[in-house]
């Protein structure tokens, strides 16, 4: 899976996470660039990104998702085996 096929993947998830059809993601992006990105979307958030890539996340993973960026990067570490 590549990084856009994966990055297509989130803008859906987010879209419907967050019932905003406008958002478009980048890297850089964080919590603060996302209007009603709380904790506890930030749960639904993680679960739907399980559920549509088949992966489970540890603890530490979700602690050090800082960015858009940093979520696509654990997904492709763990979709790519």
């Amino acid at each position: 899976m590549t990084a856009q096929d994966i990055q297509t993947k989130l803008e859906t998830i987010f879209h419907d996470v967050f019932m905003d059809d406008s958002i478009k993601l980048n890297t850089d992006m964080t919590a603060t660039d996302i209007e009603g990105w709380d904790s506890m979307t930030h749960i639904n958030l993680i679960f739907a990104c399980e559920q549509e890539f088949g992966i489970k996340f540890t603890l530490a993973e979700i602690a050090g998702l800082k960015t858009v960026g940093s979520l696509m990067d654990v997904i492709d570490g763990k979709v790519a085996g």
